[in-house]
């Protein structure tokens, strides 16, 4: 009998302890893991269990090409670059905060216990035992409602539940691609310009072309052509007679027609004007100088004739006229 007591004595300690070393060293045994946990049902349930002094954030998530998952698929680099960030940040786990991963595939019994009917679900395990410990057993959830979600977002939502103590940073790795891309299109750009400059600085430089790209622009936008844009005006339409209408009456409405066929006027009596000054004093034939000077002020007593009466139609009242039209 006091053999009995003596072992009874030995072994009972040791069964204790044995068996509350897994409930102590829960946190470090899936700490020494590698992160984001992979989990399952049994693992998800294990890690959530209650007692626990740590924290637990896990993404429920559906990968697989099959569910059409695009935002799944999207947020899973993120996720693993926050946990892996905050993982290397805390390597002394004082933040004691466990990241995991559970996907549909491996964790329907878990999905359809919290009731889950889309994806990708955040949720924030508290800790129900020690100083920071909460009342509340629920998690906290966050849907992705508003969209993809960075890892700075997630790591703000975290940091804004979790107590005082070690929150490191999201450090995402230096993108070398791009800085490559950035450089061999540098590189490229001042490649050409050295060898097209001689070819192109002369084109640029040329005051006609210039001058001829602002007269352009300047026919277009007097014409009309904002005012089309923003109203969405019709091109042409009916005159309420089987025929065209070409100008719409009043300031307040036009058509995209009518304001091509002004800007064609304008162009006419500018040219008209243009060749007037530079181009007719130059002819060294007095002949030839003296048609040309009838020709060009007769496109313009044409040109502004057609105007006026374009003008009269859009304002009734306008006294004015020019023959022929």
């Amino acid at each position: 009998m006091k053999l009995l007591r003596a072992l009874a004595a030995i072994v009972l300690p040791l069964t204790v302890f044995a068996a509350k070393k897994p409930a102590a060293d829960r946190y470090e045994t899936f700490r020494s893991k590698s992160t984001p946990l992979k989990l399952d049902d049994a693992s998800y349930s294990k890690l959530t269990a209650a007692p626990r002094d740590y924290s637990v954030a896990v993404i429920l998530t559906a990968l697989q090409p099959k569910f059409g998952c695009t935002l799944c698929r999207d947020f899973q680099p993120e996720w693993e670059l926050l946990s892996k960030s905050w993982t290397r940040g805390d390597k002394n786990g004082e933040s004691r905060l466990l990241f995991g991963t559970l996907d549909f595939v491996d964790g329907k019994g878990t999905f359809q216990s919290l009731q889950l009917q889309t994806a990708p679900v955040f949720l924030l395990f508290h800790p129900t035992t020690g100083p920071n410990a909460k009342a509340d057993l629920a998690p906290t959830r966050l849907d992705f409602a508003m969209g993809p979600q960075s890892a700075e977002q997630i790591h703000a939502f975290i940091s804004r539940h979790l107590p005082e103590g070690p929150h490191p940073k999201v450090v995402r790795p230096f993108n070398w691609t791009r800085i490559i891309t950035v450089t061999t299109g540098v590189l490229g750009a001042i490649t050409l310009f050295t060898v097209a400059a001689p070819y192109i600085l002369p084109i640029l430089q040329n005051r006609n072309l210039w001058a001829a790209i602002s007269i352009i622009l300047v026919l277009l936008f007097t014409s009309g052509h904002m005012f089309n844009h923003i109203r969405k005006v019709p091109y042409v339409s009916g005159d309420g007679k089987g025929g065209i209408s070409y100008f719409a009456a009043g300031f307040q409405t036009q058509y995209g027609l009518e304001t091509q066929i002004v800007a064609a006027i304008y162009g006419i009596l500018s040219f008209a004007t243009i060749s007037l000054a530079l181009k007719v004093p130059r002819i060294a034939d007095p002949k030839v100088q003296q048609l040309m000077v009838l020709v060009w002020a007769g496109v313009l007593f044409f040109g502004y004739s057609f105007l006026l009466s374009v003008f009269r139609i859009k304002n009734g009242g306008y006294p004015f006229w020019l023959p022929p039209f």
